[in-house]
């Protein structure tokens, strides 16, 4: 027999114009939609006129319920997979079903659509050829401080997931890790009615959230890279010489660690002659 098909579906992260012909299309013509919280997504599904049989499938669903629906698509049935917002499996529980999928062999489609980070992204006025998505940051402060030091160095923006309830915590930390003229973009309720997007270095941002006295919505933290400083001539020569320790020949040292160091190649052969 014939395996059935998921579909991985994004839907509106707000706005609920905010959905493609073929995602109405294809949440209509499955036979059955496994949604984070059904009680979310039967109003995306009334909007539009949509009936359609729902099972729940989130982060507390044991293996018994991801044994359902694989049994369901073995047996030839069609699912949709919904987030309650966005895109599934960005910072959602949808992989595990994914993965599973893959080992069996079950045929899958992404239907493309809404992304809060991408959004962000695009509204941020931050320069984001290149990013990181990191997601939602660990709850305790250590741990979070933790996270947000290894990702300092990466060069690139950074873009977070937070709740209202750490947004000025993790603000904090951003302040402390990154420096308080770090550029940072706080995207709030995109989309929505109340949709705020402000572009401001972090400790500002810090300011303006932390006198605000009570604090709503769902956030998307875009955080500039912080600028590397350029290697000192100790740094290189001790490179140069870690190289040629290894084996390397001089010339092919000077190429290594300038790109490693991201030095003039001129002041790494310069120095590569004092060695």
């Amino acid at each position: 027999m014939a395996t059935g098909k998921l579909y991985i579906v994004a839907t509106p992260i707000g706005n609920l114009k905010d959905i493609t012909l073929r995602a109405l299309e294809t949440l209509r013509e499955v036979d059955f939609i496994a949604a984070e919280d059904t009680r979310h997504t039967i109003k995306l599904l009334n909007h539009y006129e949509i009936k359609k049989k729902t099972v729940s499938f989130h982060e507390y669903s044991d293996e018994k319920r991801l044994n359902e629906v694989l049994d369901m698509l073995a047996e030839g049935k069609s699912c949709a997979l919904c987030s309650d917002a966005g895109t599934p499996v960005i910072s959602d529980p949808g992989f595990i079903l994914i993965k599973r999928c893959a080992q069996l062999g079950i045929e899958m489609e992404s239907i493309p659509g809404p992304c809060a980070a991408i959004s962000a992204v695009a509204l941020s006025g931050i320069d984001c050829r290149r990013f990181l998505f990191a997601g939602f940051l660990p709850s305790k402060q250590a741990a979070r401080q933790s996270e947000l030091a290894s990702l300092r160095g990466v060069g690139v923006p950074i873009v977070l997931y937070e709740s209202p309830a750490r947004v000025v915590r993790t603000l904090e930390d951003i302040c402390a890790v990154f420096g308080d003229d770090t550029p940072v973009c706080v995207a709030r309720e995109l989309t929505k009615l109340y949709e705020e997007v402000v572009r401001l270095p972090a400790r500002q941002v810090l300011q303006l959230f932390a006198d605000r006295s009570s604090i709503k919505g769902e956030f998307v933290l875009v955080v500039g890279a912080v600028q590397k400083e350029a290697a000192t001539d100790m740094e290189i020569i001790a490179a140069l010489k870690d190289c040629v320790a290894r084996g390397m020949a001089k010339k092919e040292a000077v190429t290594t660690v300038t790109a490693m160091l991201s030095c003039p190649k001129n002041k790494v052969y310069k120095l590569s002659l004092t060695i």
